[in-house]
């Protein structure tokens, strides 16, 4: 009996372990912002360097993420599908047939839509 219970909770666990393994998710671009990340020295002069940060909206999550370093990349278009994963605080994507990886700085529950709203009457 006791072999039985061990073996059945051995079973479940490899199953809930491989479940919880690297996950592709969907997702869309809503919003892109400039926002400050350092600054450098130039010839004795201070320039302030900006990252960009996009929100990635999934059905249930608003994630903010930023660049991981202050380069010089086109930007990603609003409206962009996308699929991504996530690893801890990073966040993998392809857009437009490039690969991208940034930080993910936060995220929130997504904003009800408006049309899933019942109308009051």
């Amino acid at each position: 009996m006791k072999k039985t219970f061990s073996l059945g909770a051995v079973v479940i666990f490899a199953a809930v372990c491989a479940q919880a393994g690297d996950k592709t998710q969907t997702g869309t671009i809503i919003s892109e912002n400039s926002v400050s990340c350092g600054s450098k020295v130039e010839k004795s002069k201070q320039t302030e360097l900006l990252c960009q940060e996009y929100v990635v909206r999934t059905d249930t999550t608003d994630y903010h993420i930023r660049q991981m370093k202050p380069v010089e990349k086109q930007l990603i278009p609003i409206n962009t599908p996308i699929e991504f994963s996530l690893d801890k605080d990073k966040i993998k994507f392809k857009a437009a047939g490039k690969s991208y990886e940034y930080i993910v700085v936060s995220e929130a529950a997504a904003a009800a839509d408006a049309a899933a709203k019942p109308s009051l009457r």
